[in-house]
């Protein structure tokens, strides 16, 4: 058995790195990394978890997006954060409710699905 301490970072494959800085930076509020190793690498702060924006491209392999759903960012209101969203120009799906959250999903500008998602308990 080995000992994991962590997610350290995910790695979100993006196609435009102006674009991805935008949408995680400014329109998600992301806190950027200030030590973020190169402008191909970027890293966001989220939390309890990295996301470590990056062009596959320069780093020798094929851009695809994450499986649907990779991404689930909790937030304090899902249909207020919708909302936000939606005001800066963001796509949003409808919500749903499964009884034990809500959510609804979007799309970050290189396809990259991301949940907006809130349980009911704790």
């Amino acid at each position: 058995m080995i000992e994991v301490e962590r997610v350290d970072y995910i790695r979100v494959p993006v196609t435009d790195m102006d674009a991805a800085n935008r949408f995680y930076g400014e329109i998600l509020g992301l806190r950027r990394n200030p030590d973020s190793p190169a402008d191909d690498w970027v890293e966001y702060e989220a939390g309890n978890v990295t996301l470590a924006v990056m062009t596959p491209h320069t780093h020798e392999y094929e851009f695809t997006p994450l499986p649907p759903g990779t991404l689930a960012f909790r937030v304090p209101d899902v249909a207020a954060t919708r909302a936000k969203l939606e005001a800066a120009g963001v796509e949003v799906n409808e919500m749903w409710d499964s009884g034990v959250c809500r959510g609804a999903g979007l799309r970050d500008p290189a396809g990259n699905a991301i949940l907006l998602h809130r349980r009911y308990a704790p």
